[in-house]
């Protein structure tokens, strides 16, 4: 017998909204019609009146005075939940689960998760000249709700945007694994390739055109260095109009609103973890422990390997987010499943904190058509440090979840770096990147090992430095800092 409160997918919704087609509408209009498009596809009765519990994804578009209260006065709810999630690529997912654990203990009997962004027609508007005016804007400007603060020497030497921040983790996993700084770019390639075909597929996705390895990965005036490794083709697209909505109700739920057994999705098992806020504190900047410990604690959860899903879509903003998640899963660069099921960040797009709506609306779809499937989703969010993995199937089963709490524990009482906020005199870089502007490269950005054990930010300036840590490895090299002011720590020699 299932059990009445597990809880169940029950519809989904997605829409992208193309240049072609006009404006986009705000994302309070795309949160009501993801959610209108998600009850239709139940293929119950009567599903917008029920729901009863409210979560919208934060998004960077427009901001709301009170975004899920805003929604559920837009669809004539009664009374119920309301959340905001913060700015992180694991929302949408953590969301759901919050939303399940709810349904669990009775809170809510139908749930209601939807994201949107319209960066794409911000971008156009402001070219105009113009600017928007959407509604129900709050009377004092808010803050961005990072989910995770930064150092201040983080900030000091401008390493905090995730395009930087992967990158370092790339060279990290690159220099630990003896790649040549040519292979590990062949691989990221061919990692990534496959992606714009499942893309070139998907009537959602931004980018729908199949591309081959070498168009990703060689560098030219339409794809441009970003951050040492990456060029422009191998990053989160960020600028698109999309939205998707995602129903969760109880079984039992379920049954009272005649949706029929073939709709419904079940999750079969989730966790979430995090590793250090800080990059300088991990021990290991070359992989994650704590994906190591999400994904197993899903699977485990869900009674099953990882040769038992079918269906995988891996977070993808650059390749080390799907690399840390390859060696964290043991899958190996040749494995025949496809790694997206929608095509990727860079290539189906990246919808703010979006975007895993849009995976697990896919995966619903999939695991649909192929009933005795296993389907997984992972987000990831901040720098490498918030981990999402889900499992889903049209088979119910029963929840055993992990401890959280005791996995969380046992990853925070890892050894960790101290971070030295002011060095002087010799380092060694410990991982590394070179940021780009569209005339060149800008600065250089380290982090580096202290003679006592300590770790630093570095930052360089150099033609010369620039030049070196993009034509060999330069993990590993001695350097010697001074003061640079303004909390800089300065590479130079």
């Amino acid at each position: 017998m299932i059990d009445p409160r597990l809880p169940c997918l029950i519809g989904v919704g997605q829409r992208t909204v193309r240049a072609q087609d006009g404006d986009s509408p705000e994302p309070l209009e795309l949160w009501a019609e993801m959610a209108e498009a998600a009850a239709r596809d139940s293929g119950g009765h009567g599903v917008i009146d029920a729901i009863d519990d409210v979560s919208v994804v934060f998004n960077v578009s427009w901001t709301y005075d009170d975004a899920p209260g805003r929604l559920a006065e837009r669809l004539g709810l009664a009374e119920g939940g309301r959340h905001l999630s913060g700015m992180s690529g694991t929302s949408s997912q953590k969301m759901l689960a919050n939303a399940a654990l709810r349904i669990q203990k009775g809170e809510s009997d139908l749930a209601l998760v939807t994201g949107a962004e319209c960066l794409a027609t911000r971008k156009r508007v402001r070219k105009r000249g113009d600017s928007v005016a959407w509604s129900h804007a709050p009377a004092e400007k808010r803050g961005i709700p990072f989910d995770d603060p930064f150092h201040p020497s983080e900030v000091a030497h401008e390493i905090f945007r995730a395009y930087m921040t992967f990158a370092i983790f790339d060279v990290a996993r690159r220099a630990h694994l003896g790649l040549s700084l040519d292979e590990n770019l062949r691989q990221a390639g061919t990692l990534f390739a496959p992606m714009t075909k499942v893309a070139a597929e998907n009537p959602n996705a931004w980018f729908r055109r199949e591309r081959t390895s070498e168009e990703l990965i060689n560098v030219s005036a339409d794809n441009r260095l970003v951050s040492h490794p990456y060029p422009k083709n191998l990053v989160a697209i960020m600028d698109v109009d999309m939205a998707s909505g995602l129903l969760l109700a109880s079984h039992e739920k379920a049954d009272a609103l005649g949706v029929p057994q073939d709709r419904r999705i079940y999750l079969r098992g989730w966790c979430e973890t995090k590793d250090p806020v800080y990059i300088a504190e991990r021990e290991e900047l070359w992989r994650s422990v704590a994906m190591e410990e999400a994904s197993g604690a899903a699977m485990r959860a869900a009674g099953i390997g990882i040769d038992d899903i079918a269906y995988i879509d891996l977070y993808s903003c650059f390749p080390s987010s799907v690399n840390f998640a390859r060696d964290a899963l043991g899958l190996k660069i040749d494995d025949a499943r496809p790694l997206t099921v929608t095509g990727g960040l860079p290539y189906h797009g990246g919808p703010g904190s979006a975007y895993l709506g849009h995976s697990i609306a896919t995966l619903v779809k999939m695991l649909r058509e192929d009933p005795k499937a296993f389907g997984m989703a992972s987000g990831v969010g901040m720098h490498m440090t918030n981990h999402s993995y889900g499992i889903y199937s049209a088979q119910p089963g029963e929840l055993n979840l992990p401890d959280s709490a005791e996995i969380q524990a046992r990853l925070d009482a890892r050894p960790r770096r101290q971070i030295r906020d002011h060095a002087t005199g010799e380092a060694r870089v410990a991982a590394y990147s070179v940021v780009h502007s569209r005339e060149g490269p800008s600065f250089a950005m380290a982090v580096c090992d202290l003679p006592n054990g300590e770790r630093c930010y570095a930052r360089g300036e150099s033609a010369a430095l620039f030049e070196a840590m993009q034509a060999r490895e330069f993990v590993g090299e001695a350097i010697e800092l001074e003061d640079g002011g303004k909390g800089v720590n300065r590479i130079v020699a």
